[in-house]
């Protein structure tokens, strides 16, 4: 028998979660694909009600983008030019239609990877932070998305807030999708980059991510240390290398080629670095 429940404070939705195993939906894009034709099974907790989490703020020290922010909220949003990448990642999110319902949030724990949500989020560091009736937990999302499908969500606990440091929302940020056509299409590889420069045009932090090319999104470490010192010209997005990419693990599908998916990052990579660039 399946119960269907849609509190309408945090409060009751974290009592049910407490007290039974539920399959969350708060715009539901990804929940009710999933299904096909067949009907829903088990318990559907639907938080959609829940307006409170729907909000993007800051204050001291964070940007805070709560659990039901969508995709077409994020476009609305007055955020700085380091969030122009989680923007244009957005704008890729499926059709207008699905950036109207789908949220951020539902993005990472849906846990696929292709979803465009990971690479730009990574980008400022950003910090998931869930709730159940024990109390609160912050993860940072390098940590909370585990595998294909895969997070460290405990039974009982939901997502309340992605937390962005405003340490790291600085600079401007890019983002790239490759796929088989230009809408509504699942990435062969995407990359998000985000570079903070001083007032010689020295790069002083650098963020890079790749999304589609490995089970989880992930950070390029060795190449972003390469680019901290840098001057931003034309041509920096030529310091891009082959052995940058190797850390990555892409697979052979439909899609694309593993080998592919390398020289593609590559480019991108190349291409997101230059998009950055200042005209002096």
């Amino acid at each position: 028998m399946v119960k269907f429940a849609q509190p309408t404070t945090t409060e009751d939705a974290l009592a049910l979660l407490a007290n039974d195993q539920w399959s969350l939906v708060s715009g539901g894009t990804d929940f009710y694909p999933a299904l096909g034709s067949a009907p829903p099974s088990g318990n559907v907790l639907d938080v959609s009600k829940l307006h409170t989490l729907r909000t993007i703020s800051d204050d001291e020290t964070h940007w805070h983008i709560g659990a039901l922010a969508t995709w077409t909220d994020i476009i609305n949003a007055g955020l700085p030019a380091s969030f122009d990448a989680l923007k244009l990642a957005a704008r890729e999110v499926g059709s207008i239609q699905i950036q109207n319902r789908a949220t951020v949030a539902g993005n990472l724990c849906n846990a696929s990877p292709a979803a465009d949500g990971m690479p730009p989020l990574l980008c400022v560091d950003t910090i998931v932070r869930v709730s159940s009736t024990n109390g609160i937990r912050d993860i940072a999302l390098k940590d909370f998305v585990t595998g294909n499908r895969q997070t460290t969500l405990h039974a009982g606990e939901m997502v309340i807030d992605l937390l962005i440091p405003k340490a790291s929302a600085t600079g401007q940020s890019s983002f790239l999708k490759l796929g088989t056509r230009k809408y509504l299409v699942i990435s062969i590889a995407m990359v998000a980059t985000r570079l903070a420069v001083d007032s010689n045009h020295k790069i002083t932090d650098a963020a890079l991510s790749v999304g589609s090319c490995s089970v989880v999104a992930q950070r390029l470490p060795a190449l972003e240390q390469t680019l901290i010192g840098q001057t931003l010209t034309a041509d920096l997005g030529d310091i891009v290398e082959p052995p940058h990419v190797t850390e990555l693990s892409p697979i052979n599908d439909v899609r694309a080629t593993a080998d592919y998916r390398y020289q593609a990052s590559a480019e991108l990579l190349r291409r997101s670095i230059a998009s950055l660039v200042t005209p002096s």
